[in-house]
């Protein structure tokens, strides 16, 4: 959270704005779950994905425990709310030790009550007490509840990534909702020079950016060359016609047991239908892959081998961006629509960072360790939420998220197409 506490003013337009983010933010989290069945609500099919019905009570727990509870951090409520529910404490925490115990992540799909219609009422109940709090809070409240807007709008792409992967293990390939594709259209692919030297790197500036994204400092650079777009399918078919998810020189050590482990041989949600061609499973149900359409849902090692296999490397995220800033606009092409893009960088403090003191200093930096840093953004990631300075981070093996490849390269020599 960075600049908002002592920006806004707070005067009557002030209010109405924050009333208006507030409300378009919640309302799109039902809309969201609107196409589900109570049933679909439930499902966790992976100790990574949590069940729809989690996300719209643990969005409206943060709101409840950092903003409205007698024993949030912020004190000047005591004795004027009521917890909906004392037991959601529990239930509803997702890893804010400073709070308190929390139900165990695996387990959140055996949680069939509370029921989906409780939720809503949960969320109902929070979402009136947040009102009241809005007409009178103080700037730094404020900023507290942005914040809060902003994890919720995390938590929305984290529903539809999860509800994809729900989905995708029932045999009927069930479709979530959308219109049907439109074939995309590929040019050849063409490497970006981009100038090197001392560059600034990170958030600074009166708008909303997660601490994990300041604070701004200075990078030195190599000149380089960055991909106009994003590796497509038929590209990647290429990769796996050449074997190369069976050959181990292309791979991390840890990349090629992983995928040894499970059993890799194609990205995520991809399927071999032998005579029939290629199939993909997307939210709007299972059809053809369009060689043309970007590759989503590959991990780092994935990324990381194809980068090697065609003669070149992942940006790290400096590179990244640096290119996507100082580019002419256009240049770069999906830089934000489709997927977000695994760089080589692992996902690290920035210089001089520091936590946010009390609990809300849990939300970015205790995860500083073991994972790798996207940089972009996503189809399924909501209007609002997209900055060229975002960090966002996953474990190296993981999949499920909408993720895919922008190449880049040292040299202005031949790469192979």
């Amino acid at each position: 959270m960075t600049a908002l506490a002592s920006e806004l003013s707070l005067d009557a337009a002030d209010r109405v704005a924050l009333h208006d983010h507030y409300g378009r933010v919640r309302d799109l989290t039902e809309e969201l779950a609107a196409p589900l069945s109570d049933e679909d609500q439930v499902v966790q099919s992976m100790p990574d994905v949590s069940p729809t019905k989690w996300h719209r009570a643990h969005t409206t727990w943060f709101f409840e425990t950092f903003l409205l509870s007698s024993n949030a951090l912020l004190s000047h409520n005591a004795g004027r709310y009521a917890p909906f529910d004392p037991a959601y404490a529990y239930l509803f925490n997702s890893y804010y030790e400073a709070v308190g115990p929390r139900h165990p992540r695996p387990q959140r799909g055996l949680l069939s009550r509370p029921s989906v219609d409780e939720i809503a009422r949960y969320r109902i109940y929070v979402d009136q007490a947040m009102h009241e709090l809005i007409d009178e809070c103080d700037p730094e409240t404020a900023a507290l509840v942005v914040l809060g807007l902003h994890h919720e709008q995390q938590h929305q792409e984290l529903l539809l990534m999860d509800i994809k992967h729900v989905l995708h293990c029932n045999p009927t390939d069930p479709v979530y909702a959308g219109a049907p594709h439109t074939p995309a259209v590929r040019t050849p692919l063409r490497f970006v020079p981009v100038h090197g030297g001392n560059t600034g790197i990170g958030h600074d500036g009166p708008d909303f950016s997660f601490d994990n994204e300041s604070p701004r400092h200075v990078v030195y650079l190599e000149p380089m060359y960055i991909a106009d777009r994003l590796v497509c399918a038929r590209e990647w078919l290429e990769f796996i016609a050449d074997n190369g998810y069976r050959r181990p020189e292309l791979w991390l050590s840890d990349g090629w047991y992983a995928a040894q482990e499970n059993g890799w041989d194609a990205p995520l949600y991809w399927r071999d239908d032998g005579n029939d061609g290629w199939s993909i499973f997307t939210l709007e149900g299972r059809r053809a892959l369009d060689p043309d359409e970007p590759v989503v849902h590959v991990s780092h090692y994935e990324a990381d081998a194809y980068a090697r296999w065609r003669d070149a490397r992942l940006p790290t995220e400096f590179e990244w961006e640096h290119a996507a800033q100082c580019t002419p606009p256009g240049t770069l092409r999906e830089i934000d629509t489709v997927a977000w893009q695994w760089t080589s960088s692992a996902y690290l403090a920035y210089p001089r960072f520091r936590p946010a003191a009390g609990a809300v200093g849990e939300y970015n930096g205790k995860f500083m360790s073991g994972q790798m840093t996207l940089r972009g953004g996503a189809r399924v990631t909501p209007p609002g939420h997209k900055r060229l300075t975002y960090r966002n981070f996953f474990p190296p093996a993981s999949r499920w998220m909408f993720s895919g490849v922008r190449l880049a390269r040292d040299e202005a020599r031949e790469v192979r197409s």
